[in-house]
């Protein structure tokens, strides 16, 4: 904690402080040229899990890949465990998270009980919903313009050794909403409480729902971390497919593909993945090709070579209520040639607890919303990010938000009134008096 202090102390008052760590899950391009960065070399593990309290303290950088490590033993995992290895716990509650439990645990800022935060004015400060409630409930969707959580105290939940799963098709959209609202309302499945659900959809008329149910008993388990692809076991002809998972299998089941993503990297290819080492098909490898990218525009330059425009990046996750789900989705699969799409459901736990609310990532108490990612690249538009604008005005239209971990194109007023507005900067001039932080909007939106 102190060199953290120290080094907040070493950056001069007229520059803008930043995190100094060598990943990143976000895919906002960022110009480090006037920033300084803090080191957070020491805010890395787990410091403690109360297997009887069902609570882990947990150090801000610490990966989920390192807090799953430690709280699995114990039969346990934190209430959400977002799909990426490397997303650490802090990065999931100041910039949102979400997985296959939030349908009945909601995100992962709702499981924290407090944190401790270095704010913008060099102090450290413990957050709750009891002391320092205005810092506590405007962090979460703040990606760091609030200040930096080190360490964070989560509620756990009891895991069992495997993971059942169900993949139901479906030949329609509709089909494929109803059924995961009934879900959803009544907590089950055929009788059977359900435990972890998702979805993917590869086309308007084949999608699929993934149900998942803790067991314990012993048997036969899939491996994807090998030659075998998890989004691709989910396909079949009709009716349902069963699969099972170890836990920890489960948990990273999407990160050694990231999701489908590797496929751009040719690591889906039979040939290529037999030499492909096991340890580099993770998403935090994959992450560093796209890191190389973005640095030397590989990608633009060989679409130029072949004769063909550039691309505009279209990595998003959104959400919309479950209502309008279907009319998102219809309208995504008719305008952006993007393909498969991962849908996850989320409920704000019972209600949003004390129902005063995240300011800034409002979702209403009570209410189904769906997270629709899509992660790949179209051909570019007559103007810069002319899809993502489109796909933004399509979500606001639909009463849903945008994450912020990918290129944004808001008007500042538009992105006030989605993003927490006059209680954003109320609470920015208590815990950051001088802009020792960016504020969010330059942050998402001006700092392409």
């Amino acid at each position: 904690m102190q060199r953290l202090l120290d080094s907040y102390r070493a950056i001069p008052p007229n520059s803008t402080v930043r995190l100094a760590k060598p990943t990143s899950n976000l895919f906002r391009a960022r110009d480090r040229s006037d920033v300084k960065g803090l080191d957070v070399s020491g805010l890395t593990g787990v410091i403690a899990v109360d297997a009887e309290a069902r609570t882990a303290d947990v150090a801000g950088m610490c990966t989920y890949e390192d807090l799953v490590a430690a709280t699995l033993p114990h039969a346990l995992a934190p209430l959400v465990v977002p799909q990426l290895k490397t997303i650490t716990l802090g990065g999931a509650v100041t910039g949102l998270g979400i997985e296959s439990t939030s349908f009945r645990n909601g995100l992962p800022h709702e499981s924290v009980l407090e944190m401790d935060i270095l704010t913008g004015a060099g102090e450290i400060v413990t957050a709750s919903p009891e002391q320092h409630a205005d810092l506590f409930r405007a962090f979460p969707n703040s990606y760091g313009t609030l200040g930096y959580s080190t360490r964070l105290r989560i509620e756990l939940e009891p895991v069992m050794p495997f993971v059942a799963l169900r993949h139901l098709r479906f030949h329609s959209l509709t089909e494929l909403m109803a059924a995961m609202d009934r879900i959803i309302e009544t907590g089950g499945l055929d009788g059977e409480p359900v435990d972890y659900l998702d979805g993917v959809v590869f086309s308007a008329d084949e999608s699929y729902l993934c149900v998942g149910f803790k067991t314990t008993t012993p048997g036969p388990v899939s491996d994807y971390t090998g030659q075998q692809i998890y989004y691709r076991s989910i396909q079949h002809a009709e009716g349902e497919k069963h699969d099972r998972l170890t836990i920890y299998d489960y948990l990273w089941r999407w990160d050694t593909d990231w999701f489908w993503c590797s496929r751009a990297f040719g690591a889906q290819n039979p040939m290529i993945r037999r030499f492909w080492p096991r340890r580099l098909r993770r998403s935090s490898f994959y992450w560093k090709l796209v890191g190389y990218d973005q640095r030397f525009n590989i990608a633009d330059r060989i679409e130029i070579r072949n004769g063909r425009p550039p691309r505009e990046r279209v990595v998003q996750d959104i959400e919309v209520p479950l209502e309008n789900c279907e009319q998102f989705l219809s309208w995504f699969l008719e305008n952006v040639p993007i393909e498969p799409i991962w849908l996850c459901p989320l409920r704000l736990r019972e209600g949003d607890r004390d129902g005063t609310g995240w300011p800034l990532y409002p979702l209403r108490a009570n209410h189904t919303y769906v997270n629709v990612g899509f992660w790949s690249s179209v051909p570019v538009g007559p103007v810069e990010g002319h899809t993502n604008k489109l796909i933004e005005a399509k979500v606001s239209e639909l009463d849903g938000h945008k994450s912020l971990y990918s290129d944004s194109y808001y008007p500042r007023e538009d992105f006030d009134e989605l993003y927490g507005g006059e209680t954003y900067k109320t609470v920015k001039k208590s815990y950051d008096p001088d802009s020792r932080l960016f504020d969010l909007y330059s942050k998402a939106v001006l700092r392409r």
